[in-house]
């Protein structure tokens, strides 16, 4: 018995829960929101709907963390720190060197700074939060979760770009995907569900948040996803491009007067998707709104995220030689039934259908499909908490 906390360290934030183990229970969850940047925002839910709420000004990590752990004391959520027995943390750049979860050590440690340059945005946050964890609590398990880590099984053909391939021997340039841990827990929720074991099935998820990425999922294993080198590419998401011929952005930058490939890729991260087309709004509740309102960029935005979806799927499809099921997952394909009513009827050729009625219902695990229809269409909300956790309890036996 004891209790283990998934962390997810952005470069302002610190998200959290903790767990009673080996049950599962979920104790308090929360989050430091504007790390160092003046008036930092502090939310812990706890007990039976009990909440704290504070500003304070946080200047780095490691206070956020000595906050977060002095509060669950004050809190009487946890009595003493001995009762933290494995702390998982959440790592978006595995590359070659994890094919799995990790207990962390120095070595482990080294490798993942020298990944920094694959993930300049979200690693050194990463890192932060292990060394910051590592100091206070010296003793207690750490375990690295990867999101790349369940994509290290994509065949060659998938990963590799048609670039010269001394790049790829010199300095690992290949697809690396994103939301692997995702991936990982709703792909084996699926097969529950579909009473299959999961070697058996071909299946294609869409993981559909503010950062959105498909993955098709062949014997179990990840066989193609959406994002590449980075997450800024494959579909349109919330600010980031998706996909964008390279010799467009040669051609803005002359336009633009912009010398900085920096500012470029600045540009395709938060300033492009959703809220670039559309010039309204990055969240796809106030695109929606203002498309039925009539205004045509906010549709026009709603109908390439469509199109871009239905694209990749059909691809996959024919990759995998069919398919067996297709799963909503993340903010807008848990939440959004208009989206998922609307990519079921554009996928209607492959043999997808789902049941109105069950589509109406919101946020619940099920099977959205139809009676008559050839391919399973599920919803299943993600935990990628959970999944960290219980890496934590495989990796310390």
């Amino acid at each position: 018995m004891g209790k283990s906390i998934a962390i997810n360290a952005g470069s302002s934030t610190l998200k959290f829960k903790l767990y009673e183990m080996p049950s599962e229970e979920v104790i308090t969850s929360g989050a430091i929101d504007r790390i160092g940047l003046g008036d930092s925002d502090v939310t812990i839910k706890y007990g039976d709907g009990e909440k704290f709420s504070e500003t304070m000004n946080i200047q780095n990590h490691e206070e956020a963390i000595q906050l977060l752990l002095d509060k669950l004391l004050s809190l009487k959520i946890i009595n003493d720190y001995s009762e933290i027995t494995g702390v998982g943390h959440r790592v978006v750049a595995g590359g070659e060197y994890f094919t799995d979860s990790v207990v962390i050590d120095d070595e482990v440690l080294a490798k993942i700074e020298d990944l920094v340059e694959f993930a300049p945005l979200h690693e050194p946050a990463n890192i932060m939060g292990i060394k910051a964890f590592k100091k206070i609590l010296p003793d207690v398990i750490s375990v690295a979760v990867f999101d790349t880590s369940f994509h290290t099984t994509l065949p060659e053909t998938n990963y590799m770009y048609s670039l010269p391939y001394e790049y790829y021997e010199k300095y690992r340039a290949r697809k690396y995907g994103a939301h692997g841990t995702s991936y990982r827990y709703v792909s084996a929720r699926a097969a529950a569900m579909l009473d299959k074991p999961i070697e058996d099935l071909k299946m294609i998820i869409m993981h559909l948040g503010a950062g959105a990425s498909l993955d098709a999922i062949k014997g179990g294993k990840s066989f193609d996803t959406s994002m590449g080198f980075t997450p800024v590419t494959g579909i349109t998401m919330a600010t980031r491009s998706g996909d964008v011929d390279p010799s467009v952005l040669q051609y803005i930058m002359q336009k633009e007067d912009i010398s900085d490939f920096d500012d470029v890729i600045d540009i395709l991260n938060h300033k492009s998707g959703l809220l670039g087309i559309s010039g309204v709004s990055a969240d796809m509740r106030d695109i929606e709104k203002k498309a039925g309102e009539g205004d045509h960029r906010s549709q026009l935005a709603h109908d390439i995220f469509i199109n871009r979806v239905v694209r990749y799927v059909g691809s996959y499809i024919a990759e995998m030689g069919g398919v067996d099921a297709i799963v909503f997952t993340a903010g807008i394909g848990e939440n959004d039934k208009g989206i998922r009513a609307e990519l079921a009827e554009k996928l209607a050729c492959f043999g997808v259908k789902i049941d109105d009625a069950k589509n109406d219902i919101r946020g619940e695990e099920r099977d959205l499909s139809s009676d008559d229809a050839t391919v399973k269409t599920l919803l299943i909300p993600t935990d990628e908490e959970v999944m960290i956790v219980r890496d934590i309890e495989r990796l310390r036996k």
